[in-house]
């Protein structure tokens, strides 16, 4: 993987933001508590590593992709340990999860999680599904329990949202809920948009702001993916640059910054508070930014908004439609 996606999609997102797996959940959660009976197994899990087979249902799981864990939580299994990407301490989740362990779980490292500490928690199942895809960490993994990495066809830490629910799921014995789960985000963007059907067309660009300068997202990155589903179309200015080697993001340098400018610019501070976007007279002289069509999200927002799990996309939506709202109509 090359260093310069795993310094972005870990440790300047995390800057940014700076024992009972399989356990009923509490009746408020999101799927009513978790049976811990065996229908449905053995299951084998198509993988870029092949084929993995769960021969019962997990009852001590360890998630350490990005998003792995919340997806668990959000099918109603609690996993023994789990690795908090974007260092919200705690329970290693954000509010959108608040309330769904029984237990914290042990936290793992991110990159280079200590294999011991997985292994002396003794997992039945070891979801890495929203990883980097590296072989020699699949391997030392599967070693321990069935590891269940990154989809066939798939790149590091590109999982899409769709192919991490149905793959966990379906590790979990639980694809019919994945299925329900992913169709009620869907309905939800679909009622959001047909809602406002002046986002039909209109322009958008993701733009981020880190200690190192200005970037973008681009097409395929789910902050972009975020706002289609709503209606928009990616800035074709922004599509148009030479992708970096993060594989969903552009560089911009200060100098080209008006190239953000569309309908609706959105920025996430990373590692840099949100006042130094705001008071940046570069960007203040962007024609959507002086025009009032530009929002710079918060903390919460943000997190739940790059993290694109199930539970943190729903949570996003219900916060960053009203914010866009906010900006009138569009040209």
């Amino acid at each position: 993987m090359p260093i310069s996606r795993r310094l972005f999609a870990t440790g300047t997102l995390a800057a940014a933001l700076p024992l009972s797996a399989c356990s009923g959940g509490s009746p408020s959660g999101p799927t009513g508590g978790a049976s811990t009976g065996t229908a449905g197994f053995p299951v084998t899990v198509p993988t870029a590593f092949g084929d993995v087979t769960v021969p019962a249902a997990p009852r001590r799981v360890v998630a350490l992709g990005w998003g792995d864990a919340e997806t668990a939580l959000a099918l109603g299994v609690q996993p023994v340990g789990a690795s908090d990407w974007l260092a919200f301490g705690g329970e290693g989740v954000g509010p959108w999860a608040t309330g769904l362990y029984d237990t914290a779980p042990e936290v793992i490292g991110t990159l280079e999680p200590s294999y011991e500490a997985v292994a002396a928690l003794r997992p039945d199942l070891v979801l890495d599904v929203k990883s980097s895809g590296d072989r020699d960490r699949h391997d030392t993994l599967s070693a321990i329990a069935p590891t269940i990495g990154i989809p066939t066809g798939g790149e590091d830490y590109l999982t899409t949202p769709q192919q991490q629910v149905t793959a966990i799921a379906a590790a979990l014995g639980r694809s019919e809920l994945g299925q329900e789960l992913l169709q009620r985000n869907d309905d939800a963007f679909a009622a959001a948009a047909a809602a406002h059907p002046g986002w039909e067309g209109a322009t958008f660009t993701a733009a981020s702001r880190t200690t190192r300068g200005w970037g973008a997202y681009v097409e395929g990155s789910e902050r972009v993916g975020f706002a289609e589903r709503l209606g928009f179309v990616q800035n074709p200015a922004i599509a148009a640059l030479p992708v970096g080697e993060s594989g969903f993001s552009v560089p911009i340098s200060a100098e080209q910054l008006e190239v953000v400018d569309a309908d609706v610019v959105v920025v996430f501070p990373i590692g840099v508070p949100a006042g130094d976007v705001t008071a940046d007279p570069v960007f203040r002289a962007v024609p959507a930014v002086a025009a009032g069509r530009s929002l710079v999200l918060d903390r919460d927002v943000a997190s739940a908004y790059a993290l694109s799990s199930v539970l943190s996309t729903r949570w996003a939506l219900e916060r960053v439609v009203p914010l866009l709202e906010g900006l009138g109509d569009l040209p």
